[in-house]
């Protein structure tokens, strides 16, 4: 897939490190703890923006501590984002669904998920976290992404399509607590991308979906399958 010139490299999991005209963006910042994160990307080097998709930990896991070392614009619901400020993050750049905005010379849109969005307190407690969502991001070069974040599919994937045309869909399949491969095949015949990149698979043994079952599941759909491993980078 030609993403003319960017570089989208699958740190495992939901998280992904996004290249693009000298910037680098962090999608669900979750390196350190992360099991499926090759040994070599777990120290991060360099962050100008991190897009946060909903407050479980294991998209923001490393959120804070990241936000204090690279002090990146941290994007995020407007309930997410001021409680990462509340922990440290000095740029913010809270938005809300049906939204969009300039973010490290990307245009950023917030679409919808169907999801919780409990925020895990050092104590335990969960607080409130705004609503889970997903992102669409149209490069410099005009190439345009959308990272679900976690989420089932909904029919509105269909506007999602009609709207912004996203080429490369980036999709969880795990199941339990996401989208298995059936619902997974069903949203690609909504959002019609040209590819699809599965996400949230494989890191914890309840993920149980797999990239070839969802490949078995897509049928006719006129959609790749861009099964990648954890530190592979295309572009």
């Amino acid at each position: 897939m030609d993403l003319k010139g960017a570089k989208l490299t699958w740190l495992g999991h939901s998280t992904f490190r996004l290249e693009t005209g000298g910037k680098t963006i962090l999608i669900d910042p979750w390196v350190m703890g992360n099991p499926s994160c090759p040994a070599n990307e777990k120290r991060v080097k360099k962050v100008d923006a991190m897009l946060c998709t909903h407050g479980h930990f294991d998209h923001i896991g490393d959120a804070v501590e990241i936000a204090k070392l690279h002090n990146p614009v941290v994007v995020g619901i407007f309930e997410l984002a001021t409680w990462l400020q509340k922990k440290g993050a000095k740029q913010i750049a809270p938005m809300n669904k049906g939204g969009s905005q300039e973010v490290a010379g990307m245009k950023v849109t917030m679409v919808h998920a169907d999801h919780s969005c409990g925020i895990q307190e050092d104590d335990g407690s969960i607080v409130y976290g705004g609503e889970a969502c997903g992102y669409v991001i149209e490069l410099e070069n005009g190439v345009k992404l959308y990272h679900a974040g976690d989420t089932n599919v909904f029919g509105d994937m269909h506007i999602i399509h009609e709207l912004y045309h996203p080429e490369i869909a980036m999709l969880p399949i795990g199941d339990l607590f996401t989208m298995s491969p059936l619902e997974a095949s069903y949203a690609c015949g909504l959002l019609r991308p040209k590819a699809v990149i599965p996400m949230h698979w494989g890191t914890f043994p309840a993920l149980t979906g797999t990239p070839a079952a969802l490949r078995r599941l897509i049928g006719d759909v006129g959609c790749e399958v861009l099964e990648m491993k954890p530190g592979q980078t295309m572009g």
